[in-house]
C-alpha cells in the first residue's frame, strides 16, 4: 500500500540540519521506511507553510504508517504532519466495482 506523508520540520530540527547542512534526511526516511518492511518511493522537500517534506512510500502492513508518522513527531522532526493512504488506479477500479454494487443499499439523508 502506498502513502504520503506531509510535514514541516520542527525549529529544533531545522537548527540540527543548518549545523549539519549535508545531512541526509532521505537516507534517514530509507531507514526507517525499510525498517518497518516498506520501500521508499520518492522524497521532496517542500517550501509551503514552512521547509517541509513530502515522502511517498510503499508499505505491506497498513499498521506501520501511522507508527512511521508518529515517530517523526515524537522525535521533534517533524510538526503539522500529515498521512494519506494512496490508491493505485487498479484499486480504485476495485473500489468503485464495490460502491456499485453497494448502491441500492444505501438511503441517503432526507430520503
Amino acid at each position: 500500500m502506498h502513502f504520503c506523508l506531509t510535514g514541516q520540520y520542527t525549529q529544533r530540527a531545522l537548527n540540527a540540519i543548518l549545523e549539519n547542512p549535508t545531512t541526509n534526511r532521505q537516507e534517514a526516511a530509507r531507514k526507517l521506511i525499510e525498517a518497518a518492511g516498506g520501500k521508499l518511493i520518492s522524497m521532496y522537500s517542500v517550501a509551503a507553510d514552512g521547509p517541509g517534506v513530502l515522502v511517498i512510500f510503499d508499505l505491506p502492513d497498513p499498521s506501520a504508517a501511522p507508527a512511521i508518522s508518529g515517530l517523526t513527531v515524537t522525535a521533534g522532526t517533524l510538526q503539522n504532519v500529515k498521512l494519506m493512504r494512496l490508491f493505485t488506479q487498479d484499486e480504485i477500479k476495485q473500489v468503485r466495482q464495490n460502491a456499485a454494487k453497494l448502491r441500492s443499499s444505501y438511503t441517503p439523508p432526507g430520503s
